[in-house]
Parts: structure tokens; C-alpha cells; sequence
């Protein structure tokens, strides 16, 4: 399966009711979640291709040494509900360069309204509130590359 027919099994789930996808097929196994967690899709490539390309893991310690003191440059831990990227591609708060932000911290927004657009490969991904809630802080600025699983809005439910 290529990245496009990905793409197009992932929003088949975020624009449906469907929380969770299963394909399988004898060479590959694709598995989408959704929910109050962050999307998770799992590819499994053929039994084959894994051992050959299997890093050996490393071994887990019994006992974790004593955590070093964190940094002054470590970032805060963020605190409570957020939105994530569902994808790694550059943030835009707004629709065009001309226009208005989607949403400006304190605003409500509505499940199913757009808060931002991640542009990954020269597309543009909507990017969508899963629940009402108030946008308590915006965590990424305007053109910022995000990771997947990023936070992009720290959000408080109603």
C-alpha cells in the first residue's frame, strides 16, 4: 500500500463516525484508532522484511538510574486536554496569508470546526476540533514545522 492510498484510509476515518479500521491482506496489516487518544496507525510489512530490517533493541535496565535535573532549555510539560497533529508536515493558523486565524486563544469552537491546516507534501489538511472546548493556548506558531503527535492548541472540554 503507498502513502496515498494511506492518506486516503486515514481520512476516510476522520471524516466518518468510524473509530477504529482494520485491513489486512497477506502481505501487510493496517490498523486505525481514533478517539479521545491521539490517531494511531500501525503497518505491519511482511514477516520477511521485518527480520531483515529489525534492529536488535536494546535491553531495558532493572533499575532506571537517578533522572538528571531538567534543563533550564527543556520545555514544560503541557498540562491537560490538547490537539495534536495528526500528521508531520509546516502549521498555518490561517487559510491564506490575507486572512483571519481560525481561532485566536479564548475562543469556543465547535467538534467538526477547523482550528488550523497542516500542509504536508503541497497538501493542505484541515485540521479539526474532535470535541467543543475553549482554546486556551495556542502552542505552535504560524508556519512552524510539527512532528505527528505534536500539540498544536492546549484546550480546556465544555
Amino acid at each position: 500500500m503507498d502513502i496515498k492510498e494511506l492518506r486516503g484510509l486515514i481520512k476516510l476515518v476522520t471524516d466518518t463516525d468510524i473509530t477504529e479500521f482494520e485491513l489486512e491482506n497477506a502481505d501487510e496489516k493496517i490498523v486505525i484508532k481514533r478517539g479521545t487518544q491521539p490517531e494511531i496507525v500501525h503497518v505491519q510489512a511482511p514477516a520477511a522484511a521485518v527480520v531483515a530490517a529489525a534492529p536488535a533493541a536494546p535491553a531495558i535496565p532493572a533499575a532506571a538510574p537517578a533522572a538528571a535535573p531538567a534543563s533550564a532549555d527543556a520545555p514544560a510539560p503541557i498540562v491537560g486536554e490538547t490537539i495534536n497533529s495528526p500528521i508531520v508536515g509546516t502549521f498555518y493558523r490561517k487559510p491564506s496569508p490575507e486572512a483571519e486565524f481560525f481561532v485566536k486563544e479564548g475562543d469556543v469552537v465547535e467538534a467538526g470546526q477547523t482550528v488550523c491546516l497542516v500542509e504536508a507534501m503541497k497538501m493542505f489538511n484541515e485540521i479539526e476540533a474532535e470535541f467543543k472546548c475553549k482554546i486556551v493556548e495556542i502552542l505552535k506558531d504560524d508556519t512552524a514545522p510539527v512532528e505527528f503527535g505534536d500539540p498544536l492548541f492546549r484546550v480546556e472540554k465544555i
